[in-house]
């Protein structure tokens, strides 16, 4: 592996794997599209294709997916970014127009869960529906947005953790590397290996993106033995949350509950671990209750 790369290369030394020229954009009649924002709408798109096919494992409209999607999209986008512009406030105070620029990224995930369940409620009560059946095919269509999306953070050269030598590191070239997001550690790393103009860091996109595949394949394996509407959409919010949470520990940019060290993703994480463990026991306690009593009733009679 070079010590000096290009401005635009990402390798993976303990893989062998490096990468050369892989741009942030590329243009179109004149026009620079983000490849960031592109990976995103990919995963948007056959997010709702995967809720769809889910919705037809249930017998369900497949229209009220489509209908659903729509709104959903929309306000996950613009919660995201709020939830990102809140907890990074001091970035944004003296330039107000840059809350409306999302070429370099700042979309937070959980701001869009927390817009798309409370869509998800509203649309359920205007359209008398139940809102956790359709949950429950949504959010196998929102994790595989997010498993795709996080290739998004990877063109954009963001989304990583500290330094480090392990089998996974990644290097970037630190001017392809927003400032804000260099820190002490990575340049203690910079100091170790010499003379060299990159970082090398823990691909966190990378983790995030492996773990929420192997939610989206156990959520896969359970579903045709859920006992309630409502169960996958505790079961991605669980395991999700868990694996933020360990995840979320090791990366460099978090954002961070004003006036503390306390990343809000990785508390937020924690405590929608224990709420859906804590929720889907319950359920299923009260549930075996009902069936006992229907039960003793049978032989009563």
């Amino acid at each position: 592996m070079p010590d000096t790369m290009g401005a635009n290369d990402i390798a993976f030394p303990h893989l062998g794997i490096y990468l050369e020229n892989l741009p942030k954009t590329f243009s179109v009649f004149g026009f620079e599209i983000a490849l960031y924002g592109v990976i995103i709408g990919i995963g948007v798109i056959l997010g709702v294709f995967m809720a769809e096919r889910m919705a037809k494992t249930e017998g369900m409209d497949t229209d009220i997916i489509w209908d659903f999607g729509i709104y959903a999209v929309i306000f996950s986008v613009i919660g995201a970014r709020i939830y990102y512009v809140i907890f990074s406030w001091d970035m944004y105070k003296d330039n107000l127009l840059g809350i409306f620029n999302l070429r370099n990224g700042g979309l937070a995930i959980y701001g869009a869960v927390i817009a798309a369940f409370i869509t998800l409620f509203v649309f359920g009560r205007v359209k008398k529906l139940s809102p956790y059946q359709i949950g429950d095919c949504g959010v196998y269509g929102l994790i595989l947005g997010q498993i795709i999306g996080r290739w998004g953070n990877f063109f954009n050269r963001e989304v990583f953790g500290g330094y480090t030598d392990s089998l996974f590191a990644m290097r970037l070239p630190v001017e392809a590397v927003r400032p804000w997001d260099i820190t002490q550690s990575q340049l203690d790393g910079m100091a170790l290996m010499g003379d060299v103009n990159f970082i090398q860091v823990h691909p966190t996109f990378l983790y995030e993106c492996a773990w929420n595949i192997g939610i989206l394949a156990l959520m896969l394996l359970y579903h045709r033995r859920k006992k309630y509407h409502g169960q996958m959409c505790l079961f991605y919010l669980g395991g999700y949350g868990i694996g933020r949470f360990v995840i979320e520990g090791i990366r460099t940019d978090r954002l961070l509950i004003p006036g503390t060290q306390i990343a809000v993703s990785q508390l937020l994480g924690l405590i929608l671990f224990i709420f859906s463990v804590v929720l889907n026991t319950i359920v299923r306690v009260r549930m075996l209750k009902t069936e006992s009593n229907t039960g003793k009733e049978d032989k009563g009679q």
